[in-house]
């Protein structure tokens, strides 16, 4: 890689706007650190050259008129109120290449099989625990943990049957995996969306980039939701289970029961009787074989979970052991995603698949640990610390942009509870040009595939890529402050390398 940009001097230009654009520190998706547009970028960079600062205006207020246009929102909590909003989308796509993109499906395919391996062990035999690879406290402690699932049978041995991963690429630019979701991830209708809008906003740029589609989703999930009950039910009826519309991701619930062409359900619409689960329709109960829940286990069912809980089905648990229905995700997956077993995860490949990961992890310390806790207290300002069982971008702590009072807050909480805490270190993510305020500027991005498993595994050639738009934030979660954008995952090289070769029009 090309030395790092000193002065603006030396910084790319960038044409619509005449702006020096200075990536900074962190590796940038578009830009070598000297300035040299990366080979999978130049079409891309190109069309943007051709485009004054209002046309782009123009095309990100029509990509934002075609978001509200169909409901695509999420809701943010808090203050005692929601409010629905838009989520921020930037026009302009990330590229991965093949060749890079053959490693992300690789390192995920094997993960989410170690993961799966890991679930059917700690819900069965628990060889992995009495050999000591994961500690035994960590598993059975956990508070996602589920008893009840204990030696029930799952078709494929497949817990987790969507699975949404979250990568960041470091300064060297490399990938690595920041943290696994296993429960009811959530954004892939925002992937779709955001393909719909990049396909209209360069159409051109778009069909010549030889991009893999990723709109063969929906299909691909009602296959895998359908194979959990292949072996019993020839052609199963499929529902999605969504908490109702305040839920904040409720179009999303709503738009992939659209596509997969299946019913909308709620907890009130379902009844059990003699251990078969129904849902009410106008012309009487119709069985169901496979719930795609997009609810929390504590609200599944209220006679086995939390007994306050309306959104789900009483007895629905009691006919999923009586083996007569399927849910996906599987009760219990949470533990596998738990933010302190993920430090495991490397071990847990190498115990179950005798592999190196392919996709290693971000240094996890543990807080339950004497001596990393101590570490941790006093790297506060150096370090992320996460509550284990937060997710969203809250409970945790970004120790360089947090306040001395901030800091020493939390030292009191890490202290008072050490065990639902882990730290890693700062990571500056990778960056890629945004719209911002009429300017292009570099804003922090992550990357959130999609794996879907079943009767075989499959990641979804595309992704969420998600942006922290405040400037120099590293929290990209949309109910944080973030957005996103569309991710285009090349075929093939086109010709190239992925090397810097293509200068940067307008010097």
């Amino acid at each position: 890689m090309a030395a790092k940009i000193q002065s603006l001097d030396e910084a790319p230009t960038l044409p619509m706007t005449g702006a020096a654009y200075l990536p900074g520190v962190a590796y940038d998706e578009m830009f070598a650190a000297g300035g040299d547009v990366r080979a999978h970028y130049a079409p891309l960079q190109s069309r943007m050259a051709t485009l004054g600062a209002s046309a782009l205006a123009d095309r990100q207020r029509t990509l934002e008129r075609s978001f509200l246009l169909q409901g695509i929102t999420f809701t943010v909590y808090g203050a005692g109120s929601a409010t629905e909003r838009i989520i921020p989308t930037d026009l302009f796509p990330r590229i991965i290449p093949a060749a890079e993109w053959a490693r992300i499906e690789s390192g995920l395919t094997q993960r989410l099989q170690a993961l799966n391996m890991f679930l059917a062990d700690i819900y069965g035999e628990q060889k992995i625990l009495m050999d000591g690879v994961v500690p035994r406290e960590l598993v059975l402690g956990a508070p996602s943990y589920r008893r009840e699932m204990q030696n029930l049978y799952v078709p494929h041995k497949s817990y987790a049957n969507v699975c949404g991963s979250d990568l960041i690429r470091g300064q060297d630019g490399e990938f690595a995996v920041l943290e696994d979701n296993l429960r009811v991830p959530s954004g892939v209708s925002y992937m779709l969306a955001n393909r719909d809008a990049a396909k209209r906003t360069f159409p051109g740029t778009y069909r010549e980039a030889g991009v893999r589609p990723v709109e063969r989703y929906p299909d691909l999930l009602l296959a895998t939701l359908k194979s959990m009950s292949a072996d019993w039910r020839s052609d199963p009826q499929v529902v999605v289970l969504t908490p109702g519309v305040y839920n904040s991701a409720y179009y999303e619930h709503a738009y992939l029961a659209r596509l997969m062409g299946v019913p909308l359900v709620e907890g009130r619409d379902l009844v059990v009787h003699d251990n078969m689960v129904y849902m009410r329709t106008t012309t009487g109960l119709r069985r169901v074989d496979v719930i795609y829940r997009r609810v929390d286990d504590d609200f599944i069912d209220p006679l086995t979970f939390r007994r306050d809980s309306s959104l789900g089905a009483a007895g629905l648990f009691n006919a999923y052991r009586a083996g007569n229905v399927v849910i996906c995700n599987a009760p219990g997956t949470g533990v596998a995603d738990d933010k302190a077993v993920y430090a495991f995860v490397p071990d847990i490949i190498r115990y179950y698949l005798g592999e190196d990961p392919i996709l290693p992890n971000i240094e996890t310390y543990l807080c339950r640990e004497k001596s990393q806790l101590s570490h941790v207290l006093d790297n506060l300002d150096k370090l992320v610390v996460k509550a284990v069982g937060a997710s969203g971008g809250y409970g945790m702590l970004v120790g360089p942009h947090a306040s001395a009072q901030e800091r020493a807050e939390f030292a009191e909480a890490l202290k008072a509870d050490p065990a639902n805490y882990i730290a890693q270190p700062t990571i500056q993510l990778s960056t890629a040009p945004c719209l911002v305020d009429g300017r292009i500027e570099p804003r922090h991005v992550d990357l959130r595939p999609f794996i879907l498993s079943g009767e075989k595994t499959i990641v979804t050639p595309g992704a969420l890529t998600r942006v922290a738009l405040k400037r120099g934030s590293l929290v990209v979660n949309s109910s944080q402050g973030g957005g996103s954008k569309d991710t285009w995952v090349l075929a093939e090289e086109n010709g190239h390398n992925n090397g810097n070769g293509h200068k940067g029009s307008g010097q």
